[in-house]
């Protein structure tokens, strides 16, 4: 489940390139949706073609990420996949193998062609690359060895599992679509319970598991797909993205302001970087784990607070109301970029309401703060004090913070595998008892979670990928 957390990131990275055109296009031409404008028309046509073929890139995005090494013959796996079950249980399909009338065909097999079933073709891929990319055969079929084995096995694989899905998926989709319905029912409330568990997977990198229920296609919401090709209800789609601005933009730079106050009064300076820089990211891009981390282990009484003050949020821009959305997360650009989208409604209620929450963040996590004497940056025993090194998150010298960071991982030889999300190594090692927290918190990093087993996830920060590279050019 890590790992599938880890690599969902890679398919949810190409949306901020649709969000940049479709916004583009809709701020061109919010009332006719582009079709008043050749230059709307282009930019908003651009931006559906990938929103259009979401499950596609989870299908990709998915068999690389899971797959050993990262390799692209797992993509091509997970792309066979796909095309089988999308054939075999297409409606016209299941009339012909059922010998019913096509309207009397389920429902569920019109809606295949989703998100879930991009997961389950991924992980498909991935796995029947993993097993058998170094499969040997005799020399008279020595041409199917190895990786091109792989194709041939996930062929057959997927024949199963379409045979299998044929009598399953109608009850799936059934019981997706009623859990998302009596969410959906729910209202604003519904919103605020979506938002609070949302926050409190962040620590295990699952949310985006919780995620794709609400934002994609799998339980017949799709709030963010809707959204942003206007196939929505005004007034209602967007509900479970608008309530994360106020949160991200605003909250979590009023709790990091005062994570700063709080501070010892030597330390100001150096909590200051940390807390800037993350506060920073999180209002501009909505990237909030490098701030989260910041204080979701050392006080997890105030992470607490804050998955329910993001429930609140969630509650309140939904009863508003107020809409936005996006494709990234929500921070400025993506606020800019849905403002006038057609689907958007009020969107200026979300700089007010962000600013009570900046106040409201700001007030409970001081007192809560001081009153607790909790252990927030700039506040850790002495005993406890590290040196930030700029290098891990977002200096120059990659190589040092690299060397440092392999070094309290136990060394090269202790590295079973390393890869990376948005802000997070993920490392699986040989020996966990070998890895030194304190040494790899002393290179720079934000925080360390040990999910259990030989797993470690370093937070880093947006310059992640840099320091994934240099280690393993090191390695």
């Amino acid at each position: 489940m890590q790992r599938l957390g880890k690599a969902l990131m890679l398919p949810v990275s190409c949306l901020p390139i649709a969000a940049v055109m479709l916004g583009a296009g809709y701020w061109i031409d919010p009332a006719g949706w582009g079709g008043s404008s050749p230059t709307a028309a282009f930019l908003v046509m651009a931006g559906k073609a990938i929103l259009d073929n979401m499950p596609l890139l989870f299908v990709i995005g998915l068999s690389v990420g899971m797959a050993d090494g990262n390799d692209g013959a797992a993509a091509l796996a997970g792309l066979i996949s796909w095309l089988l079950i999308q054939a075999i249980l297409a409606p016209q399909t299941v009339a012909m193998i059922s010998g019913k009338p096509l309207e009397d065909v389920s429902a569920a097999f019109g809606k295949i062609n989703n998100v879930f079933i991009g997961i389950l073709c991924g992980l498909i891929g991935a796995a029947c690359y993993n097993r058998f990319k170094n499969t040997r055969l005799s020399d008279a079929l020595a041409f199917f060895s190895g990786k091109r084995s792989v194709a041939i096995v996930t062929g057959g694989v997927s024949i199963v599992t379409a045979l299998a899905l044929f009598f399953i998926w109608p009850a799936i989709y059934g019981a997706l679509v009623t859990f998302g319905m009596s969410v959906l029912n729910l209202g604003p409330a519904g919103a605020g319970i979506y938002g609070f568990f949302n926050r409190l997977l962040i620590p295990f990198g699952l949310h985006h598991a919780l995620n794709s229920v609400f934002w994609f296609d799998v339980a017949g919401i799709n709030d963010l797909g809707n959204f942003w090709n206007n196939t929505g209800v005004y007034g209602v789609t967007g509900q479970y993205m608008t309530g994360f601005f106020p949160v991200m933009m605003f909250g979590l730079p009023g709790a990091a302001l005062a994570m700063y106050h709080t501070a010892k009064p030597g330390r100001k300076k150096t909590a200051a970087g940390l807390l800037l820089s993350a506060s920073f990211a999180a209002f501009l891009t909505g990237v909030t784990e490098p701030l989260e981390f910041s204080f979701m282990f050392l006080a997890p009484v105030l992470y607490v607070v804050h998955a329910a003050l993001t429930a609140v949020s969630m509650f309140v821009m939904a009863v508003l109301p107020a809409r936005a959305g996006f494709n990234f997360s929500g921070g400025l650009i993506d606020l800019v970029l849905s403002w006038n989208t057609p689907l958007a409604q009020n969107p200026w209620m979300i700089i007010y309401a962000g600013l009570i929450f900046f106040v409201v963040y700001y007030l409970l996590f001081r007192v809560i703060i001081t009153r607790f004497d909790l252990k927030t940056p700039g506040r850790e025993d002495d005993d406890h004090v590290r040196t930030e090194s700029k290098t891990a998150s977002g200096g120059e010298d990659f190589t040092a913070a690299a060397r440092a960071v392999l070094a309290g991982l136990g060394g090269a030889e202790n590295v079973s595998s390393l890869d990376n999300c948005i802000t997070r190594l993920r490392v699986e090692v040989k020996n966990s008892a070998a890895v030194d927290e304190k040494a790899i918190k002393a290179a720079g990093a934000r925080g360390v979670v040990r999910p259990g087993g030989t797993s470690v996830q370093i937070v880093i920060g947006p310059q992640v990928q840099h320091l994934a590279d240099e280690i393993k050019k090191i390695i």
